[in-house]
């Protein structure tokens, strides 16, 4: 039997879990910690879902309010099973806030997308954000316009046959894939991610995201847009970087790590050591210890 088979991560504290229609699609929503308590929102990363906020939330103080939605096409909210497209994961969270009454400027943590649709919300609602944290959200590579005919003659390919999921004989398997692709990860926290990620077919375990989201983006990534919503965020940033993040290894390269902080009016830089792209599946202890100082330090606490 695998080391995974025997292990699995035990939540300490309780997720909530209800159903919310935003924007014609139906959302699942969990929550965790005091209800009454004003909320921090958590955004979760391309193919992830709300669920591995547990580790990170388990290691922060118990007074907090999180609530985090499983974005479109992603875990348990509705797919659309077609392309998809950015700026709805912005209205998304907009009518999030709107639901919950958060008229008053918010708190908000995102990890990889999650943290691009924070950081653009912040942005664009300054008004509405009353601080950020990123945990590596810090835009994407930028695009040469000299791509675009190729980029939308291969979308455009995409679309005569519907994409297909990989799939998976046992959660244990994806969970021993996810621990060789990152042996950071500990045994117990891979088995609960691949449970988290999958669901049972027919026969075989498929992961619970929308196959539409492999399709290629024909449009290029625009970063000079993206630094221009950065500009204008009002609220406190922290920015949580990985320093073994293959992600971030490329922004490096071409300056634009330093770029993204430098279009920012007041932000405070963790470069954790060691810890790679996925940081809160990594290290959450360490990332809440951060993210907790750091709301102290800025006086957002609950």
């Amino acid at each position: 039997m695998s080391e995974t088979s025997q292990l699995t991560y035990q939540a300490i504290v309780a997720p909530r879990e209800h159903r919310l229609q935003l924007r014609g699609l139906q959302h699942r929503i969990l929550q965790w910690g005091p209800s009454d308590a004003a909320p921090v929102l958590l955004l979760h990363g391309f193919q992830d879902c709300a669920d591995t906020f547990q580790f990170f939330v388990d290691a922060m103080p118990r007074e907090w309010h999180f609530i985090a939605p499983d974005l479109r096409g992603f875990g348990g909210t509705q797919w659309t099973n077609q392309p998809y497209w950015f700026p709805d994961y912005l209205a998304d969270f907009e009518a999030l806030l709107d639901h919950f009454a958060l008229h008053e400027s918010v708190r908000v943590i995102g990890h990889s997308m999650g943290g691009n649709v924070a950081m653009l919300y912040a942005g664009v609602r300054p008004q509405r954000i009353s601080a950020v944290v990123s945990l590596e959200g810090f835009g994407l590579r930028r695009s040469s316009a000299e791509r675009a005919p190729k980029r939308y003659a291969e979308w455009l390919d995409q679309l005569h046959k519907a994409p297909a999921h990989s799939t998976y004989a046992s959660v244990e398997g994806l969970a021993e894939k996810l621990l060789r692709r990152n042996p950071r990860l500990t045994a117990d926290r891979a088995r609960f991610v691949a449970t988290a990620w999958s669901k049972l077919g027919d026969t075989r375990y498929e992961l619970r995201f929308d196959p539409w989201h492999r399709l290629v983006n024909p449009v290029p990534y625009r970063r000079e847009e993206a630094e221009a919503c950065w500009r204008s965020i009002s609220a406190p940033v922290l920015s949580v970087l990985g320093g073994a993040s293959e992600y971030r290894q490329a922004l490096d390269a071409d300056g634009d790590t330093q770029r993204f902080h430098q279009a920012l009016g007041r932000v405070t830089v963790a470069d954790l050591a060691g810890v790679g792209h996925m940081l809160h599946h990594e290290a959450p202890e360490l990332v809440a210890e951060v993210v907790s100082q750091w709301f102290v330090k800025e006086g957002v606490t609950p």
